[in-house]
């Protein structure tokens, strides 16, 4: 794993704290942190680009939101959003405030919190590290290699905002619930983005339910699983006295009446339960595209795929996403990810006959 120093401040600025002297600064040279996997979608193309489930939302979903229009004569009330996702994970929603997507999320992190030393775990999404230099704070990226596993002893002990996703995009790796743990301590604030922990099943890495850790924040999402990308919802937990002081960050009535509704429909037991057995599904269909995909020469699977999508790297190859896309297949490019380079495409999980169908086409691309 290595440390590098991302930051707007030009380089002869110190920065307040010690660099790894083993990387240079270089703050004039950055990959699109704003690049996201529905630009590569279009007219005609199979999609496997972005990560939402396909056939979703499901019918009874969709009559949730179609019921909560007749509400939109009155401000949006969160109020039973929050007990509904406070009772999902044995919080009070007291530690629940719903927000406009993850994405929203690190909006308020950044504009409510004052880090003296911000650290990304990078291969991840690229909107915390984003949000955070919007606000004009510096960061650090911790990137890691190999396998991606983290190692808790690498982050730098006096970073008081570390930023770590499970499981991880644009890797799919599922770190040890323990492990990410062991990130926090008084005095930071460790945010773990969950946006695809309810594609494993069981949860088992999950902290959502963990309100003993301090300075924890868990983001999640119900964009994937649920196919609302279009609603823009998600919530995060935390400790009360942090729920309240990122809610004042946000601007009033940010959460919409259907997304409530949303919320609240989709954090029920049922409907858990529901996205418990899509889960198990996706491990299947994973596991086929792993099978498929071990019998093409070129193609390294990166780290352990846990989620809805896997991290491939065609050594030697930066143009195969471009040929994918003449063929008719988009998939998300790599390069706009802090560690990876054009080699990297990351591939959505889908249904075992169109995973079959980009087997074939990856393998003629790489003939």
């Amino acid at each position: 794993m290595t440390a590098v120093r991302v930051t707007d401040d030009p380089p002869d600025v110190d920065p307040g704290h010690d660099v790894d002297p083993g990387h240079d600064v270089d703050p004039g040279h950055d990959v699109d942190l704003g690049h996201h996997g529905d630009a590569e979608v279009g007219p005609g193309l199979v999609d496997l680009a972005v990560n939402v489930r396909s056939g979703t939302p499901p019918a009874w979903l969709a009559a949730r939101l179609a019921a909560s229009m007749g509400g939109l004569a009155a401000y949006p009330d969160a109020t039973a959003a929050r007990v509904a996702a406070a009772a999902a994970h044995g919080r009070t929603p007291a530690q629940v405030w719903p927000v406009a997507g993850v994405a929203e999320a690190f909006v308020l992190l950044a504009r409510a919190l004052r880090p003296r030393h911000a650290v990304v775990v990078h291969p991840q999404f690229t909107e915390p590290e984003a949000a955070l230099r919007a606000a004009g704070h510096a960061v650090d990226r911790l990137v890691l290699d190999g396998g991606f596993t983290l190692d808790p002893a690498r982050v730098p002990v006096d970073a008081d905002l570390v930023v770590v996703g499970n499981p991880t995009n644009p890797t799919s790796v599922l770190h040890p619930a323990g492990t990410v743990a062991a990130l926090a301590r008084p005095g930071r604030v460790l945010v773990v983005d969950e946006a695809f922990a309810d594609t494993v099943p069981g949860e088992p890495e999950s902290l959502a339910a963990r309100d003993d850790l301090p300075g924890l924040v868990v983001l999640r999402s119900l964009t994937k699983t649920w196919g609302l990308a279009g609603l823009r919802v998600g919530y995060l937990l935390a400790a009360p006295d942090l729920v309240d002081r990122l809610a004042a960050a946000a601007p009033p009535w940010s959460v919409s009446t259907p997304a409530l509704a949303a919320l609240s429909a989709c954090t029920t037991a049922g409907a858990r339960a529901e996205a418990d057995v899509a889960a198990r599904s996706l491990a299947g269909d994973r596991a086929h595209l792993l099978a498929g995909l071990s019998g093409i020469p070129g193609v390294e699977v990166r780290g352990e795929p846990a989620s809805s999508f896997l991290l491939l790297r065609t050594p030697g190859r930066p143009d195969v996403r471009g040929l994918l896309r003449e063929r008719g297949w988009a998939v998300r490019r790599g390069d706009t990810f802090p560690g990876l380079d054009g080699e990297h495409i990351r591939v959505a999980v889908r249904d075992r006959p169109t995973s079959d169908a980009f087997v074939a086409e990856l393998a003629a691309v790489l003939r």
